[in-house]
């Protein structure tokens, strides 16, 4: 179970509540809760001290002075929401995505440490963490094996000091996701390792396994995996549910698969739902505008599963298999006090909202934001370096075809490019990634990104350097300019003109604002680039998955174009 704040003072005053000798801080009196052991909605008396629940039952406090009592008569009761699969970097940063889960009932992430591994050192990351343990709200976070895309910094950031350093962390709930299992089924005993020593100190090891055979599931389950969150189908959630695997359906901006999961699930009337979570996978921005996890409940409720089920896939069945239900994921005696008031057990999105004892939402009402942390460890991105005519060549024969959002395929370019400016009849344009530091470059096209994009700028990448997209070399190198002004977001520009743009002031990758006003700013994006002929799902997907080799098939990395089937280089990156 992870560490806890309680030292034995606090402690001591705690058992003191119930011995009438210290008043509680706020009693939930009337209240209807889900008792999730149980399966049952129960009546009682919920007694909080501070940030700790230490009375559920039918009793009331005998010293109730200075304490703040409230009538929940006709209203029901539930544990915080959990997110058990973030990646808290979509744009948005770890505390303004807190911060905007909070309103509507999530109160803890398992999360991500990608960005961290990527752009500093465990002594500036670790401090991080513990600004955020100290808002009222509930982070862990897994340790990832490695970078998801070809690098050459691999074994750097992800030695084995480094990521022991983060199995180390209390905090640190699993390892994975396991990205690079292909590496593993070829042979890594250094990721075997890992894994070992993860288990060892009891935390779960977290696969990815997109369409997955049987007998790669069942191998990569003698290696250590112990959950996956890939099933696409019914039969893919029966088939890792039959080898011992711990699923969790996923409900994201680009697989929005568990609606129909989970109407499969009750036609088939499997009574798995006890060993199901849910999770929202890092979506973009604007996919929770109706919410976060109780959009999930919300979707389990109408593909007819029942309540208590619902709520559990987001709180308790988590909690459980993480080994932290000790703390969450159940309203009880000893747990945090993260409780959700709802109208009633079909109406998910709470009313009022209480995160460690402190009150974040009250009446249909924000009432508390997350504090701000320090973000200066990131760093600004600062790109001292221009690009000159030299850098905008386009002479290679081979580029990359866009079959959806995410993933990709080779084709033969027919023509080598010497065009200043390309046809916008067609869905071809220029693609750079760029060195963040400016020390090298990669030149090749892409096909089925837009048709008339004139200028394209993101800082925003899986390892953080510069994509440049267009049709127009002039126009590019005007979005660079504009890009680098701003040290670093998404721009994307026509006529020497700034048609939408998101500000990435946190090292040029994430938003250092809230939520709501950075949804209105992605929206804003897409709607410009699908009126450019971008006509797939989330073209912000798309910009973090140019780089990452745990898709198919052709990807553009530090090392150069990328044959993920093949595993090797197709063209390397030419160094400035």
């Amino acid at each position: 179970m992870p560490e806890t704040n309680w030292k034995i003072k606090n402690i001591r005053e705690q058992v003191a509540v119930i011995d009438g000798k210290v008043a509680p801080t706020i009693v939930l009196k009337n209240a209807r809760y889900l008792h999730s052991i149980f399966k049952k909605w129960v009546e009682g008396n919920i007694w909080i001290l501070n940030d700790r629940i230490v009375y559920v039952g039918e009793r009331m406090p005998v010293l109730v002075e200075g304490t703040e009592i409230i009538d929940v008569a006709g209203k029901t009761i539930v544990p915080g929401y959990i997110e058990p699969h973030v990646h808290p970097f979509q744009l948005y940063n770890p505390q303004s995505f807190a911060d905007f889960a909070a309103q509507t009932g999530t109160t803890a992430f398992i999360s991500d440490n990608m960005t961290f591994a990527a752009l500093m050192d465990n002594k500036k990351a670790f401090s991080l963490l513990n600004q955020l343990r100290q808002l009222p709200f509930s982070f862990y976070w897994w340790a990832r094996f490695d970078s998801q895309t070809e690098t050459e910094l691999e074994g750097e950031m992800y030695s084995t000091a480094s990521v022991l350093e983060w199995l180390d962390q209390d905090s640190v709930l699993l390892g994975g996701e396991l990205t690079a299992w292909p590496k593993l089924l070829r042979g890594d005993d250094q990721m075997l390792h890992w894994i070992q020593v993860a288990k060892l100190k009891g935390k779960k090891i977290e696969g990815h396994f997109p369409g997955a055979s049987e007998r790669t599931l069942v191998r990569m389950k003698l290696l250590g995996a112990d959950g996956d969150h890939e099933a696409m189908t019914i039969e893919e959630v029966e088939s890792r549910l039959l080898h011992g695997y711990a699923v969790t359906l996923r409900h994201s901006s680009i697989r929005p698969d568990l609606p129909q999961l989970l109407k499969d699930a009750v036609a088939k009337q499997l009574n798995v739902f006890d060993h199901l979570m849910m999770t929202t996978d890092g979506s973009t921005p604007s996919f929770y505008q109706d919410g976060i996890m109780d959009k999930c409940i919300r979707e389990a409720l109408e593909a007819g599963v029942a309540p208590i089920d619902a709520y559990n896939m987001a709180t308790y069945n988590i909690a459980r298999y993480y080994n932290m239900s000790g703390l969450h994921g159940l309203v009880a005696t000893g747990r945090y006090a993260s409780l959700n008031i709802l109208q009633d057990e079909f109406s998910p999105t709470p009313e009022a909202v209480l995160s460690k004892g402190v009150w974040l939402k009250r009446d249909n009402r924000k009432v508390l934001s997350l504090p701000t942390i320090d973000w200066s460890a990131f760093g600004e991105l600062n790109m001292d370096f221009d690009l000159c005519d030299e850098d905008f060549q386009f002479s290679m024969p081979v580029g990359i075809e866009m079959v959806n959002d995410v993933i990709t395929k080779p084709y033969s370019i027919p023509h080598l490019n010497h065009n200043a400016v390309l046809d916008s009849a067609n869905d071809e344009s220029y693609l750079m990634l760029i060195d963040r530091q400016g020390k090298w470059r990669i030149n090749t096209m892409i096909k089925g990104f837009a048709s008339s994009v004139q200028g394209f700028a993101s800082s925003y990448s899986t390892t953080g350097d510069i994509i440049l997209i267009g049709k127009s070399i002039e126009e590019m190198k005007f979005a660079f300019k504009k890009l680098k002004e701003q040290n670093g977001g998404i721009l994307l520009t026509e006529n020497k003109n700034i048609i939408a743009s998101i500000d990435l002031a946190i090292s040029g990758s994430l938003y250092n604002g809230d939520v709501e006003t950075l949804i209105a700013k992605e929206v804003a994006l897409k709607e410009a680039l699908s009126e450019r002929g971008y006509h797939h799902t989330d073209a912000i997907y798309t910009l973090l998955f140019l780089q990452s080799t745990h898709l198919p098939y052709i990807r553009i990395t530090r090392k150069g174009l990328f044959d993920v089937l093949k595993n090797r280089v197709l063209l390397s990156a030419v160094m400035r």
